[in-house]
Parts: C-alpha cells; sequence; structure tokens
C-alpha cells in the first residue's frame, strides 16, 4: 500500500519526525526536498511517500495530483492511504477525489488537526485532532466514525512533531483496542487504522 504523506506548512523536520514518530523509520533528508527523491522510506509493507513542496503550495491540490502522477505511474489501482497534517488537508482531499474521479483507489484518508477544512469523498475519513474543541467542532464539517483526539490537550504542531507521545481517545469502539481500553497514542491510531484497512 502506498502511503501519502501531505503536510502543512512548516519546517520540514516536523515531517521528519511525524514518520519516525509514527513508522519508526529514519528519514532520507533529500526526499524531503522539493527536487529530491520523492521516496522516503520502505518497509515490507508500505511505499511511504511525501509530498515534497513547501509553503503555499502544501495546498494545491493540483501540484498533489502530478505528485502522484510522477510516483505511481500509471498504477491507478495501487491502494493509497493518504496522511494529511494541518493547510495540507487542504490540497490533499481535493487530491483523493480527483484521484478517485480518475480512476485511483483511495484506501482511507487521515486529516491531523484540519481544522475548519470540510472533509467528504466516496473513501473513508478520518479526523485527528489536538484537542477536544477541534475535534468537535471540525467534525461538524464532515468526519469518519473513527476519530482521534489529544487527552489531555496538547499544542497544535505536537500532534505532528510526536505522534508517540501524544496521547488520545478513540471516539468509536469499532476498531478493537487492546484490554478495552479507548485510550491510546496518536501512532497507535493511525496502525490500527492502516491495520484495518489491510485486512480489508
Amino acid at each position: 500500500m502506498d502511503i501519502i504523506i501531505c503536510p502543512g506548512i512548516h519546517e520540514p523536520e516536523l515531517t521528519e519526525s511525524f514518520i519516525s514518530g509514527c513508522f519508526n523509520l529514519n528519514c532520507d533528508r533529500a526526499a524531503l526536498h522539493p527536487r529530491g527523491d520523492r521516496k522516503l522510506a520502505q518497509n515490507p509493507a508500505h511505499n511511504i511517500l511525501i509530498f515534497p513542496e513547501q509553503g503555499v503550495l502544501t495546498v494545491s491540490p493540483f501540484k498533489i495530483l502530478q505528485f502522484l502522477h510522477n510516483c505511481l505511474k500509471d498504477r491507478l489501482q495501487s491502494p493509497v492511504f493518504f496522511i494529511s497534517f494541518s493547510a495540507g488537508v487542504v490540497g490533499a482531499i481535493i487530491a483523493a477525489r480527483l484521484w478517485q474521479l480518475l480512476g485511483g483507489t483511495v484506501t482511507a484518508f487521515i486529516a491531523v488537526d484540519g481544522w475548519g477544512v470540510p472533509l467528504w469523498g466516496d473513501f473513508p475519513i478520518h479526523r485527528m485532532s489536538h484537542d477536544y474543541f477541534t475535534h468537535w467542532s471540525s467534525s461538524l464539517l464532515g468526519s469518519g466514525h473513527n476519530n482521534f483526539y489529544a487527552e489531555p490537550a496538547v499544542d497544535h504542531l505536537s500532534l505532528w512533531r510526536s505522534p508517540q507521545t501524544v496521547q488520545g481517545v478513540l471516539t468509536d469502539q469499532s476498531l478493537g483496542l487492546y484490554q478495552n481500553s479507548d485510550r491510546l497514542s496518536a501512532s497507535d491510531f493511525v496502525h490500527l487504522l492502516l491495520k484495518r484497512y489491510e485486512e480489508k
């Protein structure tokens, strides 16, 4: 499965931290450069790709779509799993819908702190929020059944910088958690979703 990471408007090092904390992989720094290699890391199950543009281009669905075409070529049916953050959610959700309209397969979409961004699509959508207010107010603009919010609340960037240390609440028990607990880390939440969609 191809995992497409769409960052927000922030330092590239934060995305490196997200990849390291969420997937326990070290990033190839050249892959974060706009003109560098687009492949971040590989493990037996996933091909992790990061949208390399920075600044306002992170919100461009057409740039993200071009990136997908460049990386995946004619592999439209290859399952794509989007993880987007902050302002990057704006372009990523539109790009995911366009990719599907072109015949691509979008397995699922995670919006990490995409506050104020309406989310809709013919694929599963999940929100991760840095506090309960962001979770509650964002869900008014669309969300799936399985979402995550930090408890206790953390600052906006911490959710992207250190997903392995941010503890929070799962809003739906259908994912099935260890020891019947609804508390987990942000990175555990991502792993649960990946496992769920890999099994389908």
